[in-house]
């Protein structure tokens, strides 16, 4: 098995199969986070009952962020995962496709989806780096430790930091346009897509892609328009 797994993997079947069952983790935990943060609208109360429930989950029976730091992991390993085999692809792609039976159209095509998936990837990358720094580290964040989770959010998307709040729209776009492609490419290496569901399955890659998008937009907007303060 241990030799079997990696051969696996060299494959380009491997590779996306990889993709989708990482992407599909990704998923989940968007949805799951988007869903935590819209509590915020609950009050401050609600949402730091919240933070603190998130690294409560499991005690007594295991150590307290236990199951948040298994969490982490979790996610860790599945973007490590899921980009290294994007970027295999790519190059797999890359070398093997010949030059010379290319169409324009067909080149063109391909272009536009392989420079939107890749330049997305960075700013996506990027986004979740300074997330992390602002909201979980709070190196870049004014609230100080001893702010609560709904003090860090009102003071990560202050009116005063409107260009943070911009630069947290365009990357949620490029996550929303990530999530389409994805989701819909998902379908097809899965073997779910066919014929009869296609339209179906197009529809709820860009209505889950969609939904995540608004989810989150919700928040960093609604703040720096003074709606949640």
């Amino acid at each position: 098995m241990a030799i079997a797994i990696p051969a696996i993997y060299r494959s380009t079947v491997g590779k996306k199969a990889v993709m989708a069952v990482t992407g599909g983790v990704l998923v989940l935990y968007l949805i799951a986070h988007m869903v935590g943060n819209l509590k915020i609208f609950y009050g401050a109360e609600s949402f730091n009952h919240y933070a603190h429930w998130l690294r409560t989950i499991g005690e007594p029976a295991v150590p307290h962020r236990t199951v948040l730091t298994l969490i982490e992991v979790v996610l860790a390993v599945s973007v490590i995962l899921h980009m290294w085999s994007a970027i295999s692809l790519a190059r797999r792609a890359a070398q093997a496709r010949p030059e010379k039976y290319r169409s324009k159209k067909k080149s063109h095509a391909q272009g536009y989806a392989t420079h939107t998936m890749r330049y997305g990837g960075v700013i996506i990358a990027l986004y979740i780096i300074w997330h992390l720094l602002d909201m979980t580290f709070l190196v870049v964040n004014g609230g100080g430790p001893d702010a609560t989770p709904y003090e860090r959010v009102v003071e990560g998307f202050a009116p005063s930091r409107w260009p943070v709040t911009a630069f947290y729209v365009i990357a949620l776009l490029l996550v929303g346009l990530h999530l389409w492609h994805g989701i819909w490419s998902a379908f097809q290496t899965l073997g779910l897509r066919n014929p009869r569901n296609e339209k179906a399955l197009r529809a709820l890659a860009i209505t889950v892609a969609a939904l995540i998008v608004v989810g989150f937009l919700a928040v960093p907007l609604s703040v720096t328009a003074g709606w949640v303060s």
